[in-house]
């Protein structure tokens, strides 16, 4: 039985060396119906899931310096979950923060390094 809290996956973000080309990709070439992002991201809705377009970083942006896809799960309660693990011994490498979009969202490291987003709705 869960009792943390996870509930499904809920972003995918992906890497992008060219975001107007691959946002039209997405669009056009896929179907994919535009998600609106109050941070002024791309997304796209594929189902509950959300698949988000982040640009490679460049001198001074804040975007992706990876080409790994980044992980967003939704969970019942993310502040909650965050003092739990880090009560387990989980490495909490991103603190949750409130987005203006109204999400508590923070982030984890597993076993190998690779960070784990989350994120519940505030309220």
């Amino acid at each position: 039985m869960d009792t943390l809290g996870w509930q499904a996956l809920k972003v995918v973000a992906l890497a992008v060396d060219d975001l107007a080309r691959a946002e039209d990709f997405y669009r056009t070439r896929l179907g994919l119906e535009r998600r609106p992002q109050a941070d002024g991201d791309v997304g796209f809705a594929l189902g509950d899931l959300t698949i988000l377009l982040k640009p490679l970083a460049g001198p001074g942006s804040g975007a992706e310096k990876s080409r790994y896809p980044r992980l967003t799960v939704a969970v019942a309660d993310a502040p909650r979950l965050a003092r739990e693990l880090a009560a387990r011994g989980v490495t909490i490498s991103d603190a949750v923060q409130l987005y203006d979009d109204g999400y508590w969202v923070g982030a984890l490291l597993d076993s190998e390094g690779n960070k784990l987003w989350f994120c519940s709705e505030a309220g």
